[in-house]
């Protein structure tokens, strides 16, 4: 494994790594990294704010505590990625595929994933609040401890998703699906009643149809 610590790399010196490759402390801030192949590497405490890394091979590689406010992973080939702690807001996974990815503790605020493969991505605790995630499908996901706070999820795919301590809050749902989606552990806040039908076929708790049908003044008991 080459190893690279509290580093400033070029492009050039990272493309002379190949198989395993541990990058800690370091500050790839700036770097154009578009289609470097980066499958398996490890990313720990590293900064990679507005670092480009358009059509990147990352396949299987690791991200820990790592920083990247407006990143750009535009079309990256993220599959079987990890994402761990880290702080991407305003970064950009539009068309990125993250097929079996797992982020996890991570602050995507304002982010874009629009159009993004997602089949098989698991999601827990991390903050997609104002994020962009028009058209992406995260059918028969369970969804844990994620805040999508005024996200736009437009023609996003929920079907059979479980949704755990999560937040739908003023989020935009126009066109989504959530059919067989189990809303129980979602905080609706913002809901009205003319919007319950973009939520025809799922599954809501009893106090969830009360707030609703509350607008009318009246009560279920």
């Amino acid at each position: 494994m080459a190893d690279l610590i509290n580093a400033t790399p070029s492009r050039a010196i990272l493309e002379t790594f190949y198989g395993e490759v541990l990058l800690q402390g370091c500050s790839l801030d700036g770097l154009d990294l578009s289609r470097l192949d980066m499958a398996g590497w490890r990313f720990d405490r590293c900064s990679l704010r507005e670092t480009k890394l358009i059509g990147a091979v990352l396949d299987g590689a690791a991200f820990t505590a790592c920083r990247g406010g407006f990143a750009d992973f535009r079309a990256a080939r993220m599959s079987d990625a990890s994402l761990q702690s880290c702080d991407f807001n305003n970064a950009s996974f539009a068309e990125a595929v993250l097929t079996q990815a797992r982020i996890a503790g991570c602050k995507l605020v304002g982010a874009d994933l629009g159009k993004a493969g997602t089949t098989g991505l698991i999601l827990l605790e991390t903050l997609l609040c104002d994020a962009r995630l028009k058209g992406v499908s995260l059918r028969r996901a369970t969804l844990t401890g994620v805040d999508f706070t005024g996200a736009d999820l437009a023609a996003c795919d929920f079907r059979e998703a479980v949704f755990e301590l999560c937040s739908l809050r003023e989020a935009n749902v126009t066109g989504a699906r959530f059919d067989g989606a189990d809303l129980r552990g979602a905080d609706l806040g913002g809901l009205r009643l003319a919007d319950a039908s973009k939520f025809k076929g799922a599954l809501v708790s009893r106090r969830q149809a009360a707030d609703l049908v509350a607008q009318l003044g009246l009560q279920v008991i």
